[in-house]
């Protein structure tokens, strides 16, 4: 496989609802519809198997580089995180990477 790979974990904001945390999966389900450079997209709620981790996950793949800085800088992409995640996250990690 090739291409280029974007992963990004959120840790939320003691406070931050079931209903919060809905919607921020439902807000970004709807971006593979929006933004045609996605070639991949899965998202999900921690399992809690082991302690210590994330809340939730979001796996990106796209045909290379470009096409995630197109879906980074989308207008659709962009509300998401300012409308709905930026205001619920204590704690975010992310790495890109060629696959």
């Amino acid at each position: 496989m090739s291409g280029f790979r974007h992963v990004v974990l959120f840790r939320w904001a003691e406070g931050t609802t079931t209903l919060q945390q809905e919607e921020v999966a439902a807000r970004l389900s709807e971006l593979p519809a929006k933004i045609p450079q996605i070639r991949s997209y899965s998202l999900g709620v921690n399992a809690k198997v082991n302690p210590g981790g994330y809340d939730f996950a979001v796996v990106a793949d796209f045909d290379d580089r470009e096409g995630y800085l197109a879906y980074r800088d989308h207008p659709d992409h962009r509300a998401v995180v300012e409308e709905v995640i930026t205001p619920l996250v204590a704690d975010r990690a992310a790495v890109q990477y060629e696959l």
